[in-house]
């Protein structure tokens, strides 16, 4: 096997092991499903670096996510692993992957909706129209908090099933 394969099998089994690292807030989402896994790297024989854009940069799970990528790296068997933050560009709910919204609306949250970045326009809406029910699907919908169980989820309540939900907030 040439060092060339080698490199990419690492790289890529790094992938496949941070596919089981869950994000502490919201378990039902991997790192990588919450697409903040930006790079894993390869330095010749030295340590596998996986670059990470926080949600935000005051986010208080950093450190459990970057300790448990590392915990997952070497649990791997894929020997050391440096772990670095990037901040820009800044994490955006577009990066949530179309599995990680799936697996929101089945947890009972409903993804973010559309696209945080229309046309170059990053205005955020604190008050988004229409954000279905996760569990019914229905549109008529009420905003009850600007925040939910974490700062990044509002908490909804549907009007039509009269259950509450939080909507993860499109940034």
């Amino acid at each position: 096997m040439s060092f060339a394969t080698t490199a990419a099998s690492r790289v890529d089994a790094a992938w496949t092991a941070l596919d089981a690292v869950p994000d502490p807030e919201v378990p039902v989402l991997s790192v990588r499903d919450l697409g903040i896994v930006r790079e894993v790297l390869e330095h010749g024989d030295g340590p596998i670096e996986v670059v990470l854009t926080p949600t935000y940069s005051g986010c208080p799970a950093t450190e459990v996510i970057a300790e448990s990528v590392r915990e997952a790296v070497v649990a791997a068997g894929l020997g050391p692993v440096t772990v670095t933050q990037r901040l820009a560009p800044a994490w955006t709910t577009d990066w949530i992957s179309p599995e990680g919204r799936a697996k929101l609306l089945a947890y009972g949250i409903a993804p973010p909706s559309g696209s945080a970045a229309v046309a170059g326009d990053r205005t955020v809406r604190i008050r988004p129209p229409g954000v279905a029910c996760p569990r019914c699907g229905s549109a008529d919908t009420e905003r009850l908090s600007a925040f939910g169980s974490t700062a990044c989820k509002a908490l909804h309540r549907c009007l039509a099933c009269r259950e509450p939900f939080e909507y993860f907030k499109p940034i």
